[in-house]
């Protein structure tokens, strides 16, 4: 995170640009979108026409039940922002026009992000984008600016996504069949796929810094260029649709859960620094290890508030498998300089001075994680909190706090938080319990492979 991030975005476009390209007959559709609760683009396609004429101005209307659903989109109970009770109303989709830009895997397509309104023109208060942006609110009144970069990962399979849904996702055949970290060879198979994602997404107004292998097969991690925490989450969301419809045109299927088998999962490591509003590096300092008191008190909230926020780190069922001794994804809670057994990884000085937290998987709803994380920091800079010791050697075979094993237990310690009361609200607190709610009754209800193999004849 050194110097200061590019500004220039090949793909963005201004509402002067998009009218040229309408009438030059290059743009036909505008895609109108936003996160959901799970982190998945959802919104409509508007003709090109229409969104210059209204849309972009005056917004468009969406079911509020977008933002009360399970992942299958069912609609379930417990939501106070939208239900039968209510009569699952409308709220508006309220274009960012910061975010317009080109979609060239999607011929004659632009896409804006959208915030989400009530009818009243109030803000959607459990909207991830709206919890990030209080966040940020809450950072600019000390004088803050977040800076962030997300590092997906994923696995390529051979099958296209309807293969897969028909085989019940099993026995399929990833894309390489040995571990590829860092290898050329076998990664160079699936190279016009990472390709034409790399350029797709640079076409995109992102900045594409590279692609590696990782260690489970078939699995890669396409690494963009840090920004603003805000425009780094809503690229994050585009880059992880758009892969997945880039692979679905090349005949594969690609997958970002947080632990798809019992090799390595997919991490989603998220690197976050603050600067002054003037830029200035205000992490680094004279202190011990090069760190200023701001620092030391910003790490030493992430070490206290990890346990209580890992609900927005870990949401689902499936995240927290990820978590397994000698896997590179966390077990124990603790600090370290470039040492990735630890939950907080340290690297980089000066302006590149900056904390990694290695907590959330591939399932991560990162408008969440970030905020969750600028949460803690501000905990730990508001209270004054102070650094424990630099933690050295292995973190998985040390006492030390545990990273929580279930979802269950997030969702306890989560709901426990005064910390997370205060900062997200109680109308965000109850709607992302009610979500963890829904998710461990689906998962306690269903009857699994594994019980059935171990139960069909032997009990």
């Amino acid at each position: 995170m050194s110097a200061a991030p590019s500004t220039v975005r090949s793909g963005n476009l201004t509402i002067a640009e998009l009218e040229q390209l309408i009438d030059a007959g290059e743009i036909d559709t505008v895609i109108v979108a936003f996160a959901d609760m799970q982190g998945r683009l959802v919104g409509k396609r508007v003709s090109a026409r229409l969104f210059r004429e209204e849309v972009a101005a005056h917004g468009a209307e969406c079911c509020n039940y977008l933002l009360a659903v399970d992942v299958e989109m069912n609609t379930v109970a417990g939501y106070a922002l939208s239900s039968w009770e209510t009569g699952y109303g409308d709220m508006v989709m309220q274009p960012d026009l910061g975010t317009l830009r080109r979609i060239p895997w999607l011929p004659g397509t632009a896409l804006v992000i959208a915030d989400l309104l009530r009818m009243d023109g109030d803000a959607v208060a459990p909207s991830p984008r709206q919890i990030l942006q209080h966040q940020i609110d809450r950072l600019a009144e000390h004088g803050l600016v977040p800076y962030v970069g997300t590092e997906l990962e994923f696995i390529v399979f051979d099958e296209t996504y309807r293969q897969a849904w028909a085989k019940g996702y099993d026995n399929l055949t990833p894309a390489s069949d040995y571990n590829i970290d860092y290898a050329l060879l076998a990664s160079t198979r699936m190279e016009p796929l990472l390709r034409d994602i790399r350029n797709g997404m640079d076409g995109a107004g992102m900045y594409c810094e590279g692609v590696k292998g990782e260690c489970n097969l078939g699995q890669q991690e396409i690494a963009f260029r840090y920004a603003h925490a805000l425009a780094t989450c809503d690229n994050h969301v585009i880059y992880k649709n758009g892969a997945k419809e880039i692979a679905d045109a090349h005949g594969k299927a690609l997958t970002f859960m947080a632990k798809f088998n019992e090799r390595e999962g997919n991490s989603c490591h998220i690197h976050l620094s603050v600067r002054g509003t003037d830029g200035s590096a205000v992490m680094a300092g004279d202190g011990a290890h090069g760190f200023s008191p701001l620092m030391e008190h910003w790490l030493a909230g992430q070490l206290a508030a990890m346990r209580e926020l890992s609900l927005f780190f870990a949401p689902t069922i499936n995240s927290y498998k990820r978590y397994v001794p000698g896997s590179f994804a966390p077990t124990g809670i603790a600090w370290g300089f470039d040492n990735r057994t630890c939950a907080l990884r340290v690297v980089g000085k000066g302006h590149s001075l900056r904390i990694e937290n290695r907590v959330p998987g591939g399932d991560v709803n990162p408008y969440l994680a970030t905020a969750a994380i600028i949460a803690a920091g501000l905990h730990g800079i508001e209270n004054q909190l102070t650094l424990p010791e630099i933690f050295e050697g292995n973190a998985y075979a040390a006492d030390l706090p545990r990273v929580p094993s279930t979802l269950r237990d997030a969702a306890e310690l989560f709901a426990g938080s005064e910390l997370a009361r205060a900062a997200f609200g109680d109308e965000v607190m109850a709607h992302y319990l009610n979500m963890a709610s829904v998710e461990l009754s689906a998962f306690d209800a269903a009857i699994t492979d594994w019980e059935r193999i171990r139960g069909f004849e032997r009990f």
